[in-house]
């Protein structure tokens, strides 16, 4: 440690001799707002104690200004900053426009100041259009831009801003390691990229005013006690205006339904600001005994506020930041944060349409006590900040470098997940049965109904829809929210259309059928049809042994003989829609006949038909039975008896599985020489049965550079289901309230 820290100090001295011994760096720190001011405060306080190695410039200029917004440069003021120069650089208006000319106002009078101060390097916080000011000023001046807080993500128009002030800073510094991944994956150099965490997690977490009593009864009235009250903080939506106050207003109407002291801090400057004061006003807010409507509170203080909440509520970027420090229950609103990372404290309402959403929101947060999270910071981010300061050379040259790495995916709570599942119905068509089910994400079989198949077309559509609208209905009550449709019939399906072409024997009158339209004009929800070899693929590769696997092929080994072939994580269907007919693949010129019409098909040898049509044979002849099994005058026999007779010692009846094994290996083996999967799913009743012989065969017969292939069993209870259901799941986007 001594001797990286003397590295460390030896590095600095370096570059200071580079940048002249007396030469001090020159830092601006331009503070636009309220938010962005506390996150540079402990950043300016820092450079301040520094005086050796820094000269601090303050500028201020946005919404600081406006009294309609607490004239919060005061508080700059009395943190005993020196105020180098006051821009006023807000036009006033309520729409987009009035950004625009603000920023355009700003791009005027920013050079001025910056000729006058000559910074080596501007500061730069966040994603408000008057930081993009600010940036683009200090980029075409060639002046060098630290950014604080970039590579994060969130909702709006910021993150847009975001990520330009990205592209025109020199020097980044970052608060998670998702953020800098994404910077990385930016084409930003790493080697300028600082992981510090989040500046204002430096005060959060050495906060320790045993006074905050006094903080909440100054603000929220004597009366309140901790943990009983609320803080709400709601700006606009720039990209969506509309909506944003509308759901403002459905937040106002939750809260006074939910009648617990509330303190509403007054948005953002942005296009939006003032409707929102309006509706605020119109419902009659500052007056409600209830609530407390501010235009600003002092940064310490409102830590101490949130500190001891029970919850707070808006879509402001706090609440799902610095809020986690303390383990305040949140409830982020809207999308205007959406993509941040977030503690287990925070529960998102992507969407509205009455306050009952969120008032159960409410209901499920309120006087919650969660883990401190430490996402954002550790409480050293400034020292980091500084250290980084002190080694940037002077005397190197601007220009960036790139590189292109990949970005993480983050995950986050959301009350979607946990008012309604999201789920599909299931259609299994069989050549007996005809079964719907409800499926959740998660491949959980929520309801299953049963009937018989009808023999003709007409009944037999009739029935599917009865059975979808009886298992729509039922979903409201288990808690399900259906996507859509799946169907999972035998025969050549064209999906693209939702109509099987023409079917199996095994269903009658089941040929130029055109299932998806009927069926989603009766439900209005998308509809999904595939065969059931392709379906059992699907499943596989969703639920099964094919999760995350290349290159795979199922085989199904039941009444008939079919599969699906996955090709690079994707289902190959054919041109004619006639791809993976498995069990149609000939081993034999003179072999039995197949339902096809051919010889010597798999399917002719290995499928439940074709061994029950043995079975029969030695029945008939009386070679069937032997001892320990009998077969009732009024049984049919199946492939069952046979399968019993083979282990109870029957030789016709091993040699003929033998056979049936043999036929289905070799089968497998030109699949293996044909398209080269990796793994070999067998499914179906008769799947155990087979695997072994399968394997031998594959041993005997294919080539070395494919013996490799691992041949598994199917552990999913109801591929076919499951497979109709993945055909909607994988494919729906998902659907917001």
């Amino acid at each position: 440690e001594v001797y990286f820290k003397n590295l460390s100090k030896q590095k600095q001295k370096e570059v200071m001799e580079k940048n002249g011994n007396n030469h001090k760096l020159r830092v601006c720190v331009a503070t636009c707002n309220r938010a962005d001011y506390s996150k540079l405060a402990p950043i300016m306080f820092g450079i301040k104690a520094e005086p050796q190695f820094f000269e601090l410039d303050v500028v201020v200029l946005g919404s600081h200004l406006i009294d309609d917004y607490g004239n919060t440069y005061r508080m700059i003021e009395q943190d005993d900053f020196d105020i180098h120069t006051r821009l006023h650089t807000i036009v006033r208006g309520e729409d987009e426009a009035a950004m625009v000319e603000s920023v355009g106002l700003a791009l005027v009078k920013l050079p001025d100041v910056l000729n006058r101060l000559k910074p080596d390097i501007m500061i730069v916080h966040g994603d408000r259009f008057d930081a993009l000011a600010l940036a683009t000023s200090a980029a075409l001046m060639n002046i060098r831009i630290l950014h604080i807080e970039g590579g994060e993500v969130s909702g709006t128009i910021d993150d847009s801003i975001r990520h330009a002030i990205t592209k025109l800073a020199h020097y980044h510094v970052c608060c998670t390691r998702s953020a800098e991944q994404h910077l990385i994956a930016m084409c930003e150099d790493h080697d300028r990229i600082l992981l510090a965490g989040c500046p204002s997690y430096d005060k959060l977490l050495s906060a320790k005013n045993k006074d905050y009593m006094s903080i909440i009864s100054m603000w929220l009235g004597e009366d309140v006690k901790t943990r009983d009250y609320i803080v709400a903080l709601q700006h606009p939506v720039t990209t969506d205006i509309k909506h944003s106050i509308k759901m403002f207003e459905l937040t106002l109407d939750a809260l006074i339904s939910f009648n617990k002291r509330t303190l509403v801090l007054f948005p953002n400057v942005d296009a939006g600001d003032k409707e929102m004061v309006r509706v605020m006003r119109k419902k009659g807010i500052e007056h409600h005994p209830n609530f407390r409507a501010v235009k600003h509170v002092p940064f310490d203080q409102f830590i101490q506020l949130v500190a001891h909440a029970g919850c707070m509520i808006g879509n402001s970027s706090c609440g799902v930041r610095e809020v986690g420090a303390f383990g305040t229950p949140v409830i982020n609103l809207g999308t205007r944060q959406t993509g941040r990372e977030t503690g287990e404290n925070v529960l998102h309402v992507r969407d509205a349409d009455t306050q009952d959403k969120i008032l159960h929101a409410l209901q499920l947060q309120f006087g919650k006590q969660y883990p401190c999270s430490k996402i954002y910071g550790d409480g050293n981010a400034v020292p980091r900040i500084l250290k980084f300061l002190k080694s940037i050379d002077l005397k190197e040259p601007l220009q960036k470098k790139f590189c292109f790495p990949p970005v993480k995916d983050n995950i986050s709570q959301d009350i979607d997940h946990i008012l309604e599942t999201q789920s599909a119905l299931a259609v299994d068509l069989g050549g007996t049965n005809l079964r719907v089910a409800i499926v959740s994400m998660k491949g959980e079989i929520v309801k299953k109904y049963t009937q018989l198949n009808p023999k003709t077309y007409e009944d037999r559509l009739a029935l599917i829809l009865k059975m979808c609208v009886e298992a729509a209905s039922e979903a409201v009550n288990v808690n399900c929210r259906i996507l859509g449709v799946g169907i999972s019939t035998g025969g050549r399906v064209n999906p693209r259309e939702g109509i099987v072409l023409h079917s199996t024997k095994l269903i009658q009158e089941w040929s130029s059928v055109d299932l998806r339209t009927p069926i989603s004009d009766a439900l209005h929800l998308p509809v999904w049809v595939d065969n059931d070899g392709n379906c059992a693929a699907l499943a596989e590769r969703k639920f099964g042994h094919g999760k995350g696997v290349e290159n795979f092929v199922t085989l199904i080994t039941g009444t008939g003989i079919g599969g699906g072939i996955v090709h690079q994580h994707e289902l190959i269907h054919g041109s004619s829609f006639c791809a993976a007919e498995l069990g149609h693949i000939v081993v034999s010129l003179d072999g039995p006949e197949c339902l096809c019409g051919s010889q010597g098909c798999i399917e002719a040898y290995a499928s439940g038909i074709a061994l029950q049509r043995e079975a029969k044979k030695l029945h008939d002849d009386d070679l069937l039975l032997v001892e320990g099994m009998s077969v009732k005058e009024e049984e049919i026999v199946s492939a069952a008896h046979l399968i019993q007779a083979a282990k109870l010692g029957n030789t016709k009846a091993e040699s003929i599985l033998r056979t049936a094994g043999t036929a289905l290996g070799l089968g497998v083996v030109n699949i293996l020489h044909t398209v080269n999967p990796s793994l070999v799913i067998l499914s179906g009743v008769l799947a155990n049965h087979y695997v072994n012989a399968v394997k031998d065969v594959i041993n005997r017969q294919a080539l070395s550079s494919v013996k490799t292939v691992d041949v598994v069993v199917s552990n999913l209870a109801d591929p076919a289901l499951l497979g109709a259901a993945s055909l909607v799941l994988d494919y729906t986007t998902r659907r917001i309230y």
